[in-house]
């Protein structure tokens, strides 16, 4: 695919004596920092905006006065324990899918790499749906997030199999529409089967990708996998930096490519599969993120992980702020709100690659 070739060699137009030069000197360039200070800035103006909206709309002052332990009572519940966990987990929902998009890019150098258009964020709910048909989450509430993870980990390990057998694009997206399929079917065999037609409506529900109604108990579970996981990832970029230029460059730049696959591979089922397991499957971040920012930081993979992280917390927080200000008898489901924005772009994306092989 010519899109593909094209990408890589946006990455490829600087010598390997440069790239090893400017990881020792300069591992973030200003006009990388002023990104990502202002996507912060960003983040932080949508989180009190994002505060402000729902059934009993607050003033800025009152979210504020809310959140520091003033104010009414009223105010401090609504704000402290109702909304406040919704935007920390878009925080940790975005920071998971969008650096973890971009860390599979760079690391299988395909621009249509995402967590769930590759089935790991399909197969990751499999393994969620599991633990709730045998039971298991309520023996321990560790095992649905362990399973969803322990899913997402053999997804990604399946397709970075084929990706190292030297698969192209085509094959590599096929395989991951396959995972998905297969475990998107073996979710609904599992809802089939289920004896209770509540729990069936409450994991559909649950499928369709949601921060809703969740409290600090459901961050609480997640925060360490996702801190890990998102740090794993961005310890790599250095490494993803060099791996540009290929593989034989980058091992001989001193790479440790086996190193960084396990960075990558354990940091995207560690941080995709926690939040899947509280949040469902929310799609197309990962891939819509990376693409819009990449252009910002001179196509360099690892100088986008860190934009792509906290690109990725906005997009799911603007996503969150619409579906709650849309006017429709109940509320959106989030999951639904990325689909829509991520499947069109997606279908762009095919279109243009179509183009250019013309």
């Amino acid at each position: 695919m010519r899109l593909h070739l094209r990408w890589r060699g946006e990455q490829e137009n600087t010598t390997g004596d440069q790239v090893s030069a400017r990881r020792q000197t300069t591992p973030l360039s200003a006009g990388t920092a002023a990104l990502n200070l202002g996507l912060l800035l960003l983040l932080l103006g949508l989180s009190l905006m994002s505060l402000r909206f729902g059934a009993a709309p607050l003033s800025l002052s009152e979210v504020v006065a809310g959140l520091f332990g003033n104010g009414p009572d009223t105010h401090q519940l609504i704000v402290q324990q109702i909304r406040l966990p919704r935007v920390l987990l878009a925080w940790l929902v975005g920071l998971a899918l969008g650096v973890s998009g971009a860390a599979l890019q760079g690391l299988l150098r395909n621009p249509l790499a995402e967590p769930g258009l590759l089935g790991i964020s399909s197969s990751a709910g499999l393994g969620a749906v599991l633990t709730l048909y045998f039971g298991l989450s309520a023996l321990n509430a560790w095992a649905l997030p362990a399973a969803a993870m322990l899913f997402a980990l053999i997804a990604t390990l399946f397709l970075y199999a084929l990706a190292r057998a030297g698969s192209s694009n085509l094959t590599l997206i096929l395989a991951g529409v396959a995972v998905s399929a297969l475990a998107s079917a073996l979710t609904s065999l599992a809802l089939n089967l289920a004896p209770n037609p509540y729990d069936v409506q409450d994991i559909v529900l649950w499928l369709l990708g949601s921060i809703s109604d969740r409290s600090f108990a459901d961050v609480q579970l997640i925060l360490p996998f996702v801190l890990i996981g998102v740090l794993l990832l961005l310890a790599s970029a250095p490494a993803l930096e060099v791996l540009a230029l290929g593989e034989a460059e980058a091992t001989s730049l001193g790479v440790n490519l086996p190193r960084l696959r396990v960075l990558i591979i354990l940091g995207t089922a560690l941080s995709v599969g926690a939040c899947v397991a509280v949040t469902g499957a929310i799609g197309f971040v990962g891939l819509v993120v990376p693409h819009m920012l990449r252009r910002f930081v001179r196509y360099r993979p690892g100088q986008l992980l860190l934009p792509s992280a906290l690109g990725g917390a906005i997009l799911v927080l603007v996503a969150d702020i619409a579906l709650r200000l849309i006017g429709t008898p109940k509320e959106l489901q989030l999951g639904v709100v990325t689909a829509l924005v991520g499947a069109p772009f997606f279908l762009a994306l095919v279109l243009r690659s179509r183009r250019d092989m013309l």
